[in-house]
């Protein structure tokens, strides 16, 4: 919602928010979408319930007296038939609304660490930019990231690279892809000696073949770790099914996957 929130700045509209459902409904309650006279930010669903949406809100922007809430029945009579109903609220909003927008209309993210800036970290980052995660980007190559880093992604610089394993944000998701198996077994380690203690890393993902995982395995075995404590670690990552080997589709695979954890 960032552009739209600077668009806000500059010309008014109308905050439109799923304010309750019942049944089977395109989108949950708290789903919002900006409208502008000539432009949205955002999606209720779609369809022809989103289309009576543009068009109520703009009757507002112009001035016209009609309800600032409604309620959809999504039938035969709308042309979807999710069967459901949904309670919609109009709201006009101005620049001086700004700050409370932007605090009430926080999104919910999950934190995540992802270690590695190679071409998979790079085409992760970019996947999951809009995706429901609070992405914390380290890497122990200060150069390695790029300025085109999407809003709230933080990168961050540690050497060594496991360093950053104990000061994760109680509940992080963990990417392992670094530049090298080394490293890569360096932070392993330190999520698996983390969850030993804290047990606070729901999911720890280590990008990597069956061979790989088969020699990692053997590797943190000799260093004192039980059947149970590595069983934590998913290698390889992403969902099944997925064959390709481009970044991008790398990248999806292991979107989808962490979707899957939430």
């Amino acid at each position: 919602m960032n552009e739209a929130w600077t668009r806000l700045s500059q010309e008014s509209a109308v905050l439109v928010t799923v304010m309750a459902t019942k049944g089977s409904v395109p989108r949950g309650p708290g789903t919002l979408m900006v409208v502008f006279a000539q432009s949205e930010q955002g999606t209720i669903g779609g369809g022809h319930l989103e289309f009576q949406a543009l068009a109520h809100a703009r009757l507002i922007l112009s001035g016209h007296a009609v309800p600032h809430r409604l309620s959809q029945v999504l039938g035969p009579s709308l042309g979807q038939c999710c069967g459901g109903a949904v309670d919609l609220s109009f709201e006009q909003v101005h620049a001086a609304d700004l700050p409370r927008l932007r605090e009430q209309w926080v999104p919910q993210r999950s934190p995540l660490a992802l270690f590695g800036g190679g071409h998979v970290g790079k085409a992760l980052v970019q996947t999951l930019a809009p995706l429901p995660f609070a992405v914390r980007w380290i890497d122990s190559r200060d150069e390695i990231f790029p300025p085109d880093v999407p809003s709230g992604v933080d990168c961050e610089h540690s050497n060594p690279v496991q360093a950053a394993v104990a000061d994760l944000a109680p509940g992080s998701r963990v990417l392992i892809m670094s530049f090298s198996h080394a490293e890569d077994l360096d932070i392993v380690i330190a999520c698996l000696k983390r969850q030993r203690a804290q047990a606070d890393l729901p999911f720890v993902g280590l990008i990597g073949s069956a061979t790989k995982w088969a020699t990692f395995r053997h590797r943190l075995e000799d260093r004192g770790f039980s059947a149970q404590e590595i069983a934590h670690i998913t290698c390889p990552i992403g969902v099944s099914g997925i064959t390709g080997k481009e970044p991008e589709v790398i990248a999806v695979a292991v979107a989808a996957q962490l979707l899957q954890s939430l």
